[in-house]
């Protein structure tokens, strides 16, 4: 595209000249400039990284014909350690000494009713190891919290956050949504 453009300068560039080169006074030669901008929104398939993960903030669409289920799921954002007022500090056998939450989104596009749960969605760590929603709701815990066992009818969303007890000085690699007999979809946590 760049050539294109060049090519497409030096062209005017140089009829311009010969322009201002045929009267035979002095005045001087016009100059021509080229800009082009070019700006593409990404598509819910264009916004992987290199490794094939997402990047956050970007939709997948999930499609399973057979069960009329045409759905959208997006991982929001990630936060660690979460900001917002603190539940109680995760229990020892929880494994995490602090909270980290992912606001997470699931729209039903059309067909069947599906049903919406913390459980498919997880945190992945470089080591391999992964941490999985703990499934606790209510009291202290961050809200708005996604929904457990919702269904959710043909035209309408489900979204919240998930809690996870993490470990403070570890820092997840992808959130992962896998439900059962599904390929899992990854998106890309990005720690500033």
């Amino acid at each position: 595209m760049h050539t294109r453009t060049a090519a497409l300068t030096g062209a005017l560039l140089v009829v311009a000249t010969a322009t201002a080169c045929s009267g035979g006074s002095a005045k001087p030669s016009p100059t021509v400039t080229v800009t082009k901008t070019v700006t593409a929104a990404p598509g819910t398939e264009d916004a992987k990284t290199s490794s094939g993960v997402l990047k956050m903030g970007m939709k997948k669409s999930v499609n399973d014909d057979a069960n009329d289920v045409h759905i959208t799921v997006r991982a929001v954002e990630y936060q660690q350690p979460y900001k917002g007022p603190q539940p109680q500090k995760p229990e020892d056998f929880q494994g995490g000494d602090i909270w980290a939450t992912a606001s997470v989104k699931v729209c039903n596009i059309r067909g069947a009713s599906i049903s919406v749960s913390p459980t498919p969605w997880s945190l992945a760590y470089p080591d391999g190891t992964s941490i999985e929603s703990t499934g606790l709701s209510g009291g202290d815990m961050p809200k708005p919290e996604f929904p457990m066992d919702k269904p959710v009818k043909a035209g309408r969303c489900a979204a919240g956050m998930i809690a996870y007890p993490v470990p403070s000085g570890k820092k997840p690699e992808r959130i992962v949504y896998a439900p059962d007999g599904a390929d899992p979809i990854e998106w890309a946590v990005i720690q500033p």
